[in-house]
C-alpha cells in the first residue's frame, strides 16, 4: 500500500514538471531562434553602419534589431516566471517529501520497536518451534520473513525518498542560480537596446535633415515599383490569354470530332435502317415476323465532360492542381533566401522618416549579405526572366494560378519555360550602389497582391 502511495505521489508531482518542461523547451528554442537572427541583424548592421553617409537601410536595420532586441528582453522576462513557476512547484514537491519521509521513518521506529519488543518476550526460534504441527511451522516461518521484507521495504522507500528530496532540493539551488544569470542577461540586454535606441534616433536626426534626397529616392523607388508591376501584370495577363485561347482551340477541336462523330454515327444508323428495310421485306414474303430495331447508343457528352476540367481561368487539370497544392501550403512554404530580415513589410505604411507620407509595398524587401542564393519557394515552371529598371533582373515562377516574383537579382540560373523545384537555387541577390542587398519578393493569385509574410514558414 505505501508503495502504491508513494508511485502515485510521484506520478502526481512530476506531471506539472513535464508539461513545464515541454513550455520550457519551446522557449529555449524561441530564444535560440531570436539570438540567431539577432546575430544576423548585427552583421548587417555593422555592414550598413561602416558606410560613410546614413541611409534607409541602416534605419531599416536599426529598427528591425530593436524589434528582436525587444523581443528577447520579452523572453527573458517569460524565461524569469517560468523559473518562478519551477521553483514553487521544486519547493511544494519538496515539502510534500519532507512530509512523507517523516511518516516513514516514524513507520519504521515504530516496526523497529514492535520488533525489539517481540524479541523480548519471544525468541524466534522458540516460536518456530513451539509450533504444534508441520503446517503451523510454515505459516510462522513465513509470518516472519514477510514481517522482515516489509522492514526491508520500508527502508528502501526511505532511501528512495531521501534521493528523491535531495534531487528535489539540488534542482531548486540550481534554478535559483539559472534565474539569477537570467535576470543578469536580461539587464545586459536592455542596456543594449537603450544604446540601439539612442543610435536610431541618431540616424533618424541626420536622415530629416536630408528630406529632398529622400524624397527624390522615393519617388523613384515607386517609379520602379511601378515598373515591376506592370511587367507583372503583362506576364499574368500574356498568360490568361494563352490559357483562353489553348481553351478555345480545345473545344473548337472537341466540337469538330464531335461533328465527324456525329456524321459517322448517322450513316451508321442510315446503313442499319437500310439494312434493316431489306430484312422486314424478306420476313414478310418469307411469312416469318419482322426482326427488332437497331438501337445506336448516343456517345457521352465528352465536350462537356473536358469542359468540367478547366476551371473559370480556363486552367487544365495540372494547372489546377498545383495551385490547390500551393494554396495547401500556405504559412509552411521556405524563405526565398536562408539569411536576412524583411526590411520592409507588405502594404500600405507611415514612412520612416518623411512625416506624413505613405508607403506602399506590393511585397516585402527582404536585406541580406551580398550575393545570397535566391531559392524557388515552390515547384512551378519559369514564366517570365527579365531585366526591369530600377529591379534588375526578374524571375516570375507560375504555380497554377498563384506567381511568386524575385526581384533584384544579379544574375539568373533558370530560363522561360523551365520547371524548377522548391529551394531550387534560381539566382543571387544583387547589390546597390552603397553595396546593400536587398531582395524584392511577392506573391499574386492571378491578378491579386498577396502578403507573402502570410504564405511564408515562420522565422
Amino acid at each position: 500500500m505505501r508503495c502504491l502511495v508513494l508511485l502515485l505521489f510521484i506520478l502526481v508531482s512530476t506531471a506539472p514538471l513535464l508539461a513545464q518542461k515541454r513550455d520550457r523547451q519551446a522557449l529555449e528554442n524561441e530564444k535560440r531562434r531570436n539570438m540567431a537572427k539577432l546575430a544576423e541583424l548585427q552583421a548587417v548592421l555593422k555592414k550598413t553602419a561602416s558606410e560613410k553617409q546614413v541611409s534607409m537601410s541602416q534605419l531599416k536595420a536599426l529598427n528591425e534589431q530593436i524589434e528582436a532586441q525587444t523581443k528577447q528582453i520579452n523572453l527573458l522576462s517569460d524565461d524569469i516566471k517560468l523559473s518562478e513557476t519551477e521553483i514553487s512547484d521544486l519547493r511544494r514537491a519538496s515539502q510534500v517529501l519532507d512530509s512523507d519521509l517523516k511518516k516513514l521513518r516514524v513507520e519504521y521506529a515504530q516496526m523497529i520497536y514492535a520488533a525489539d519488543k517481540r524479541r523480548q518476550q519471544l525468541n524466534p526460534l522458540g516460536f518456530l518451534f513451539s509450533s504444534e504441527n508441520f503446517n503451523q511451522l510454515v505459516a510462522r516461518y513465513r509470518y516472519l520473513k514477510q514481517y522482515a521484507k516489509a522492514r526491508q521495504t520500508q527502508k528502501v522507500h526511505i532511501e528512495n525518498v531521501q534521493g528523491e528530496l535531495s534531487a528535489k532540493r539540488n534542482a531548486t539551488e540550481r534554478k535559483r542560480r539559472e534565474q539569477k544569470g537570467v535576470l543578469t542577461a536580461k539587464v545586459q540586454e536592455t542596456e543594449k537596446l537603450e544604446t540601439l535606441k539612442d543610435d536610431k534616433n541618431k540616424v533618424v536626426q541626420q536622415l530629416s535633415q536630408k528630406e529632398s534626397e529622400l524624397r527624390t529616392e522615393l519617388a523613384e523607388s515607386r517609379r520602379n515599383l511601378g515598373r515591376l508591376e506592370n511587367m507583372i501584370t503583362a506576364i499574368i495577363a500574356r498568360e490568361a490569354r494563352e490559357r483562353a485561347a489553348r481553351a478555345a482551340r480545345e473545344r473548337a477541336e472537341r466540337a469538330r470530332l464531335a461533328k465527324v462523330e456525329a456524321a459517322r454515327r448517322a450513316a451508321e444508323r442510315r446503313e442499319a435502317e437500310r439494312k434493316r428495310a431489306e430484312a422486314v421485306a424478306k420476313a414478310a414474303e418469307e411469312g416469318k415476323p419482322a426482326p427488332p430495331p437497331v438501337v445506336i447508343p448516343e456517345p457521352e457528352p465528352a465536350a462537356a465532360a473536358a469542359d468540367a476540367t478547366r476551371t473559370s481561368s480556363n486552367l487544365n487539370r495540372e494547372e489546377l492542381a498545383l495551385g490547390s497544392s500551393f494554396a495547401a501550403s500556405r504559412r509552411r512554404l521556405p524563405w526565398p533566401v536562408q539569411r536576412g530580415f524583411v526590411s520592409e513589410r507588405f502594404g500600405v505604411h507611415a514612412h520612416p522618416v518623411l512625416k506624413g507620407v505613405k508607403v506602399s509595398n506590393p511585397g516585402i524587401d527582404i536585406q541580406t549579405n551580398a550575393g545570397e542564393p535566391v531559392r524557388a519557394i515552390y515547384d512551378g515552371i519559369v514564366m517570365n526572366v527579365e531585366y526591369v529598371m530600377g529591379s534588375q533582373n526578374v524571375v516570375a515562377i507560375q504555380h497554377g494560378d498563384y506567381y511568386t516574383i524575385y526581384a533584384k537579382l544579379k544574375d539568373v540560373r533558370v530560363k522561360v519555360g523551365e520547371r524548377v523545384k522548391a529551394r531550387e537555387t534560381i539566382g543571387a541577390v544583387s547589390t546597390d550602389s552603397r553595396g546593400n542587398a536587398e531582395l524584392q519578393f511577392q506573391i499574386w493569385k492571378e491578378f491579386a497582391k498577396m502578403n507573402p509574410e502570410a504564405w511564408l514558414a515562420p522565422r
